[in-house]
């Protein structure tokens, strides 16, 4: 599914999961909600070969978090998939998981410029643990894409 992308997908993956338990701290409970919205973020990407790839990464966790008895926990892995280019904070949710996992996607999206308090060694340690792998190169390759093909909706992602 993720073909040369895989590696790439694989290494944001594992960025974001330390990034977030870097901001947010960890329990297990905790770790395990964010791996798998880490997992599931972006996916719809490649699943339905789009950069509007929201609701169909939404659906594939959904599917996930029911097969496995664990419904309850989809209000929260949906709102983490959601919200994670958001580009402000939302007061409701400053000390979630949901606002830790926002920070940490936008630390590895922005490759260490937005930083959220983290020092900047801490943020270099993870980006070399877990080297980029081409995945910022096709990220740019998919907006400039997106761009051409839907100029007044480039972003459809990101949210205010």
């Amino acid at each position: 599914m993720l073909g040369h992308d895989r590696i790439g997908y694989r290494n944001h993956v594992y960025r974001v999961v330390n990034l977030c338990l870097a901001v947010a701290g960890d329990n297990p409970v905790e770790l395990e909600k964010l791996t798998v919205a880490a997992v599931f973020h972006d996916l719809g990407i490649w699943t339905n070969h789009t950069f509007d790839y929201i609701a169909p990464s939404v659906a594939l966790a959904r599917n996930h978090l029911t097969a496995r008895g664990l419904a309850d926990w989809i209000p929260e892995i949906e709102a983490m998939i959601v919200n994670h280019h958001k580009v402000t904070s939302s007061r409701a949710v400053q000390r979630s998981l949901v606002e830790s996992f926002r920070r940490a996607d936008w630390i590895d999206v922005s490759r260490g410029l937005r930083r959220f308090g983290l020092p900047r060694t801490f943020v270099a340690a993870v980006i070399a643990a877990w080297p980029d792998a081409g995945f910022h190169r096709r990220l740019v390759a998919l907006t400039l894409d997106r761009w051409w093909k839907h100029p007044l909706s480039p972003l459809p992602m990101v949210r205010w």
